[in-house]
């Protein structure tokens, strides 16, 4: 089951981190078909947020197909946006954790190591076009 976190710093609107850890999982493949998602109260209790909310994310994730209610019993996964470059992902992520340690090492906090990534993830993304 998907474990929702929440960056009240990153001024993204918490419905739409909700969507975007759920398509990430569906994307690694640590979500699949037939997967139940945490019921709306088990998210509020946790993130203490509004119901509203979560419903919100819901119903976005039910529009674009990834999702399906059962009432009564849940939200269930109905598609995955895994693909066939799910194999290459292990050893790719064994690299980065390795890369986050170095960088841990050389003194970086979490912000200036998350600034760098996502800097250079940026400039590596324009330059492939």
């Amino acid at each position: 089951m998907i474990d929702f976190q929440l960056d009240v710093r990153s001024g993204v609107a918490p419905y739409v981190q909700l969507v975007q850890q759920v398509r990430h999982a569906l994307r690694l493949g640590l979500l699949s078909v037939g997967d139940q998602l945490p019921t709306v109260k088990e998210v509020v209790s946790k993130l203490a947020i509004n119901p509203n909310t979560v419903l919100k994310a819901y119903r976005e994730l039910e529009h674009e197909g990834l999702v399906s209610p059962r009432p009564g019993i849940g939200t269930f996964v109905t598609r995955s946006l895994a693909d066939s470059t799910l194999a290459a992902h292990e050893p790719l992520r064994q690299e980065l954790l390795q890369w986050f340690a170095n960088a841990y090492k050389a003194g970086l906090d979490a912000e200036s190591i998350e600034a760098l990534f996502m800097t250079t993830f940026r400039a590596s993304v324009g330059a492939s076009k």
